[in-house]
């Protein structure tokens, strides 16, 4: 067990939560979420997105930097080499 730091970028408002694709400059993991970005909603929405898509719990994920950008730096708590490869493919798709 261990730590995997990476970078997203959150879009709200999206028509279906969804993780996968990237964008900027250096690549940030794109996660799609319903929820407005108010109150914390997308935020949460955001840890419960990645919870899904990396088949951990949403306490397995921690916002550590961006909590109010839409570019943010995550913390996921597991299997680290399950975690690195499972980003890479959803980099991808």
């Amino acid at each position: 067990m261990g730590e995997f730091i990476f970078d997203i970028r959150v879009r709200p408002n999206s028509s279906r939560n969804s993780v996968g694709g990237q964008a900027g400059n250096p690549p940030r993991l794109v996660v799609n979420v319903q929820a407005p970005p108010e109150d914390g909603k997308a935020n949460e929405a955001t840890l419960r997105a990645l919870a899904k898509a990396f088949n951990l719990k949403p306490k397995d994920f921690e916002i550590v930097s961006g909590e109010t950008n839409r570019d943010k730096r995550v913390v996921a708590h597991g299997d680290v080499i399950a975690i690195q490869k499972l980003h890479l493919q959803l980099l991808n798709k």
